[in-house]
């Protein structure tokens, strides 16, 4: 009975030391959002190849302007196993295809419409680029997707419609054309694994992926299953939760911003950008804008090293090959992460628990750490903290929130003879994949990255108590002067005077005179968020119409800021 009792005794107090040495606030267990198989096997890939290839290529241009006479367009080189060999070359498992773009030219054989590949001079009008890519990416072991632009200019479904006409006498026509488009591209290449539908999608379609896609994620649009990470720069802003409210996804448009690790629904980041900066098509201008490889690393550790997929696009010229110059710079990239993470010093995997040490026997320069969740059962790692045994002690090297998927911590070398990860918050047990140490030398665009300052605020507008009647205000401010590149933009409402609060009662974004879309305003309590993806030219007009209330009195006073997003 004594030996029962002082064992009891030691167990409580190992318990309690334990908790004192390494708190973990462990959320009360609730159901978690897991990913589906779709889902895990997508978010899998890590790094996935857009391609854009269209009439804006011929043009000069990021969208179509109809100028190009189709008898002319003969891509006689076009090779879409070089296509895969990119793709394969820097790491990417998938590709998607823009098979139609805001213009409404198709890259296959259709009835839906003259505009397409059967009417160019490129083999006689025999061609099928999607029957040659389909081809290619089977043969190269590579995952295919499709683009399929929900609008067409032709039908005056223009840029960020969804697919609603101007004319409502031809939206019931246009719906037709549309889902022949949708149902035409994905049963006659083979499985797809993921759907593009930019700028959500107003049309039906339900149907025809509940039939012919049961295999892909969706982008945007009422069956949305991924989300978009809110900018063009190929980053998600940290931390990157993979799961978000089920409502919030039904928009079809939901971005990072609602992200939320308690959400009921799973829906992962994709983070997409261009390799040119910043244009989707090719051009001989483009091609000088062509980033270099430490941009390209930096948009690596902050999509994939940040759990979300990272798609990097590629664009072939007129000749229907991608530029030798674009071939080199993606064998680059491969071989560049190749060479910081294809060989850990250590690694340990499958543990769970709040604490995990991985011993190294003697002192190791380390310098990375890539962290992974194994979050098929849910994102249940909340917050943590990585330590490095220095010269008899621990001393803290990095710490986060969201792992998800993969996490990438760097920090300065230090020579560590043991590392210790403790998971400080927690739904849950945590279950962790695995735990790996480098050493990276010549990693130039970090000590950029850690030099480089947030986005700062700028004024943009002000309010005060003459703004409002009868306690609301409606105000409109000119963003123009501030957004002047594609990406995602914060604007701030802050008070400085008077008794009584402002709040946002509505928000509306207005591009060139024209309401935008849902998707590319964003609200979030009294914060709103700007997502800009078209190109930006002297001529772009942006403007924000809010209404805003303040109480009886309306004694409220204060400025309109904004800023690009820190990512």
């Amino acid at each position: 009975m004594k030996k029962l009792s002082k064992l009891l005794s030691f167990v409580i107090s190992f318990v309690i030391v334990s908790a004192v040495l390494f708190p973990n606030d462990v959320i009360s267990q609730r159901r978690l959002a897991e990913p589906s198989p779709n889902q895990f096997r997508w978010q899998e890939q890590d790094r996935i190849m857009f391609i854009h290839f269209g009439m804006a290529t011929w043009q000069g241009r990021e969208y179509d302007n109809f100028s190009t006479d189709l008898k002319r367009v003969n891509p006689a080189k076009l090779n879409t196993d070089q296509w895969c060999r990119a793709a394969k070359s820097w790491g990417a498992k998938q590709i998607i295809f823009v098979a139609k773009h805001v213009g409404g030219f198709c890259w296959w054989p259709t009835t839906s419409t003259d505009y397409n590949v059967s009417n160019i001079a490129w083999k006689n009008g025999g061609g099928d680029v999607f029957k040659e890519l389909s081809a290619s990416c089977k043969k190269y072991g590579l995952g295919l997707g499709v683009y399929i632009y929900p609008g067409d200019d032709r039908w005056g479904a223009g840029l960020g419609s969804g697919g609603k006409t101007n004319d409502p006498s031809k939206q019931e026509a246009y719906n037709k054309v549309y889902r022949q488009q949708v149902t035409e591209v994905l049963t006659r290449y083979g499985k797809m694994q993921e759907v593009w539908f930019d700028g959500s999608c107003i049309i039906d379609v339900g149907d025809i992926l509940a039939k012919y896609a049961k295999e892909a994620v969706i982008f945007q649009g009422p069956q949305a299953s991924i989300r978009w990470s809110g900018n063009e720069a190929g980053q998600a802003p940290y931390p990157a939760w993979n799961s978000l409210d089920s409502a919030d996804l039904l928009t079809g448009v939901a971005t990072s911003v609602q992200g939320n690790p308690d959400g009921n629904a799973w829906a992962p980041l994709e983070c997409d950008v261009t390799l040119y900066n910043h244009n989707w098509f090719w051009s001989e201008n483009n091609e000088k804008k062509r980033r270099n490889l430490g941009e390209l690393m930096e948009i690596y550790y902050k999509s994939a090293g940040r759990g979300a997929i990272m798609l990097l696009n590629a664009t072939p010229d007129t000749s229907g090959l991608i530029p030798e110059g674009d071939m080199k710079r993606y064998a680059e990239l491969g071989a560049e992460i190749d060479r910081r993470f294809s060989r850990p010093l250590a690694t340990i995997v499958n543990k769970k628990g709040s604490v995990i040490e991985l011993p190294l026997g003697k002192p190791t320069a380390i310098n990375h750490i890539v962290i992974m969740e194994d979050y098929r059962r849910g994102e249940r790692i909340r917050g943590y903290k990585v330590e490095g045994y220095v010269n008899g002690r621990w001393q803290k090297l990095s710490e986060g929130s969201s792992i998800g998927r993969k996490k990438i911590d760097w920090f300065g070398t230090v020579a560590v003879s043991g590392i210790r990860l403790q998971i400080t918050k927690s739904a849950g047990e945590p279950l962790l994949r695995s735990i790996s140490l480098y050493d990276i030398d010549n990693t130039p665009e970090l000590e950029q990255v850690r030099a480089s300052k947030s986005g700062e605020w700028k004024f943009a507008d002000t309010w005060s108590e003459h703004s409002f009647t009868m306690g609301r205000a409606p105000i409109e401010v000119d963003l123009s002067p501030f957004i002047d590149e594609p990406g995602q933009y914060e604007l701030k409402f802050e008070q400085v005077g008077g008794k009584d609060s402002l709040r946002i009662e509505d928000a509306e974004l207005w591009y060139d005179g024209e309401k935008a879309l849902p998707e590319f305003l964003t609200r979030k309590g009294q914060e709103l968020y700007i997502n800009r993806t078209a190109q930006v030219t002297p001529e772009t007009t942006i403007r924000l119409k809010v209404v805003c209330s303040a109480g009886p009195a309306a004694d409220s006073r204060g400025n309109i800021l904004v800023r690009k997003t820190p990512l």
